[in-house]
């Protein structure tokens, strides 16, 4: 049986982790969860992690900042970045930096199962 690709979930809302938790293990994905950057950051899973879906908005560090800090060590994990708030200086800056998908919510959940499939087509590591 082959290996379900495992996708972290950083956000600080438990709702919204726990739906999108339930919505891509339906689709077949291994799911770890995290009410923020710093969890993330310090877990075991980090390594295991194949896409990271993180919300832009969460005390500490932003998803863009937890990206740009994944990118810095030479870990850039393809991320889904995912907002309440889309402004479009973001959204320039999530694209600049190699961000793979950036969701304005609310969104449908094929929307973000399509994210995810486009992220996991991306090899992770070093951001060239």
């Amino acid at each position: 049986m082959a290996k379900k690709p495992l996708v972290a979930i950083v956000d600080d809302d438990s709702s919204f982790r726990n739906a999108t938790r339930t919505l891509l293990n339906s689709a077949g994905f291994s799911t770890a969860t995290f009410e923020d950057a710093a969890s993330f950051l310090g877990s075991s899973t980090r390594a295991a992690a194949v896409c990271l879906v993180t919300d832009m908005r969460m005390p500490g560090m932003s998803g863009l900042e937890l990206y740009l800090a994944l990118v810095a060590s030479g870990d850039g994990i393809p991320t889904v970045l995912i907002t309440a708030h889309p402004e479009d200086v973001t959204r320039a800056r999530a694209r600049e930096a190699g961000i793979t998908c950036f969701l304005s919510k609310p969104f449908a959940p094929d929307e973000l199962l399509e994210c995810v499939h486009e992220a996991l087509a991306k090899p992770r590591g070093p951001i060239p």
